[in-house]
């Protein structure tokens, strides 16, 4: 490992540790700020849970502490929430404790226990404002690119794509996912894997609305299971003008003009959607014509400059099969042509990850989909996560982090005991009844909940870490060869 790989790692976790620490400790802040707001008792401030790594005490009398399960953190409230059977306390002094201090108002503890999620929105929205400052990557546009002629299944048995089989071409622009309007490919990938759509004999379907030659079609689809993680695809890539990124040493392109970073459009009159069209376009010309120029169009590399080059291709002899193939000796990799950088306002941000986190909770509760507890992500992967575009764009770390906050935000407010939402109803149940639940109860569900939880993180952590040593791993020979095609794929030079 270099230097300078080695920096930009420890870079990255750096950020993993400031932004996905940064999230809890803003989440705990709101709720020790309002405690001490409404004057509640703040007995502990920690981040993470169990037995502490270090603590300190405050002239403000408050313990604050860093613990060993990095699930989150606490503010201990006495006042409002027995939680010392699961902070390792002696469940009899608390319960004294809690009976000399003086019961808070309902209004108190709602607004107490509403005011972490709350700080994580407010810290969304901050984030979320500089990135409409500075402005974001335009993602890809929902026109389709490529379309997969077959695709290698989580089975591995090597299929018709869905796309390909259901009539996709490239130029289709989509404009819906399952009745949804979609603005960008995420959007598209995103609402294929979530969806819950099924056939009569309960194969998955998707339902998709797309222009083509400017009329509105309808089409549905029976997604493929790819990858390990048994994703529905459908065999489709975004459309992206080819770049070329260098040249083979025997380059007839390189020879005719053609320059690092130029942007490829057409080739004679066909567009160029994404970066297998000059090679598909060789190979699909009558074999009396292999050896003919083309003519290829595009802008060079500063989006402006507009260039025509006719490149007489060279024939090579393809070792895997024997066969002669023209090539024009050129590497190439996707461009979003005209991309530009986006400045979309906060609410509007904050708007797209609420439905994003919405669809994947309905994903997740609905029988009808393929998204289970294992495709969700825990500390690990979610570290992961950080790391990896922490290495990519700070701009990245930044959007993430926005989504990250809004998850923790609904997250925590879901009715489940252990989570704020399961103490604010805890309080309403109180509330309604005239008094407060028994205390043993209340902590025996908070102690049954957490087992539950706990269970269901060190379930989630243990694929979490299959898919961060399948992603750091390099893979088997034969394996890399049976690997479906890339979301983008990069072909070899043609």
């Amino acid at each position: 490992m270099s230097i300078a790989t080695l920096l930009s790692l420890l870079w990255a976790v750096v950020l993993m540790a400031l932004f996905f620490g940064g999230s809890i400790f803003v989440h705990e802040l709101g709720h020790f700020l309002a405690a001490r707001r409404r004057g509640v008792k703040v007995e502990r401030f920690s981040i993470g849970f169990g037995p502490k790594i270090v603590s300190w005490r405050g002239k403000d009398g408050v313990e604050y502490r860093l613990s060993w399960i990095p699930l989150g953190g606490y503010v201990a409230l006495p006042q409002l929430a027995d939680m010392r059977g699961i902070e390792g306390e002696p469940t009899t002094e608390a319960e004294a404790e809690i009976r000399k201090l003086p019961p808070p108002s309902y209004s108190t503890r709602m607004l107490v226990f509403v005011a972490g999620a709350v700080c994580n929105i407010i810290f969304a929205f901050a984030l979320a404002a500089i990135l409409w400052i500075v402005g974001m990557p335009q993602e890809a546009p929902t026109q389709i690119g490529y379309v997969a002629p077959t695709l290698t299944t989580t089975d591995g048995a090597t299929v018709p794509g869905p796309g390909a089989a259901a009539g996709l071409r490239p130029g289709d622009i989509i404009t819906r996912v399952d009745g949804k309007a979609v603005q960008n490919f995420s959007d598209v990938e995103t609402l294929v894997i979530l969806g819950s759509g099924r056939t009569a004999a309960g194969a998955p379907e998707v339902e998709l609305t797309l222009l083509r030659d400017k009329t509105e079609q309808t089409l549905r689809l029976v997604p493929a299971y790819v990858s390990a993680e048994r994703m529905r695809s459908l065999g489709i890539a975004p459309s992206s003008s080819p770049a070329v990124d260098g040249f083979s040493a025997d380059s007839a392109a390189r020879d005719a003009g053609l320059r690092t970073g130029d942007i490829i459009t057409h080739i004679d009159d066909r567009s160029a959607f994404y970066v297998g069209s000059i090679a598909d376009y060789l190979r699909d010309r009558a074999p009396e014509a292999a050896a003919r120029p083309v003519h290829v169009t595009g802008l060079r590399a500063d989006g402006v400059t507009p260039f025509a080059l006719d490149i007489t291709p060279r024939l090579v002899v393809d070792e895997a099969t024997g066969q002669t193939i023209p090539r024009l000796g050129v590497m190439l990799k996707p461009h979003i042509l005209n991309a530009a950088l986006v400045h979309l306002p906060p609410h509007e941000q904050i708007g797209r990850h609420i439905r994003t986190t919405w669809r994947t909770i309905e994903s997740l509760v609905s029988p009808r989909s393929d998204i289970g507890v294992s495709k969700l992500s825990g500390p690990v992967g979610i570290a992961h996560v950080f790391i990896r575009l922490a290495q990519i764009d700070l701009r990245s770390v930044l959007w993430f982090t926005v989504l990250l906050n809004i998850n923790l935000a609904i997250f925590n407010l879901l009715p489940i005991p252990v989570l704020d939402g399961g103490h604010m109803l805890f309080a309403t149940i109180g509330k309604l009844r005239g008094r407060p639940l028994p205390v043993r109860l209340i902590m025996n569900t908070q102690l049954t909940f957490m087992a539950l939880l706990l269970t269901m993180v060190l379930y989630v952590t243990f694929f979490d870490v299959r898919r961060v040593a399948r992603d750091i791993l390099p893979a088997e020979p034969a394996q890399q060869e049976q690997a479906p095609a890339p979301a983008a794929p990069a072909k070899p030079a043609p």
